[in-house]
């Protein structure tokens, strides 16, 4: 069960690593250097490139996940954790997949035709999403690694 352990993990380390790094490093600079117009495509270029990697480690992240309570014995035989563990995590995908295919797409519409207020806003909510990601995502690994002893 090591490989699936690791994908898992590594799926976890790519997305809630990213949402870190984007949300506490990226964002202060680029709105610190950055004239709007500049930002705004910054972030639609950033998200085009990770999103891709989401996908992959969300695909990595439920797959492995999936496999590894199936070599448990399934939900009925894990504990509690786990299914907290699984229901945050499908949460988690449930807002990726809204912001992927439908403020993402919105951010690149207002970018393209230079709609700088409402790309503004898109970022914003964007942001919003991807910051309560984050707290989800963090919420998840203690989860992961303190559920089982608590």
């Amino acid at each position: 069960m090591k490989i699936p352990l690791f994908l898992h993990l590594l799926g976890v380390i790519v997305w809630v690593g990213g949402m870190f790094f984007a949300y506490w490093v990226l964002r202060p600079i680029a709105a610190q250097l950055l004239e709007p117009p500049i930002r705004l495509k910054l972030w639609s270029g950033v998200f085009s490139r990770f999103f891709p990697w989401v996908f992959l480690s969300v695909g990595f992240i439920l797959a492995s996940g999936l496999y590894m309570v199936m070599q448990m014995g399934g939900f009925a035989a894990v504990g509690l954790y786990i299914h907290f563990m699984f229901a945050l995590g499908l949460l988690m995908m449930l807002i990726f997949i809204y912001v992927f295919f439908s403020a993402f797409k919105k951010l690149n519409y207002h970018v393209a035709r230079e709609e700088w207020p409402s790309a503004g806003a898109t970022l914003g909510k964007i942001r919003l999403l991807i910051g309560l990601n984050l707290i989800l995502g963090v919420v998840t690994i203690t989860v992961a690694v303190l559920g089982g002893s608590v």
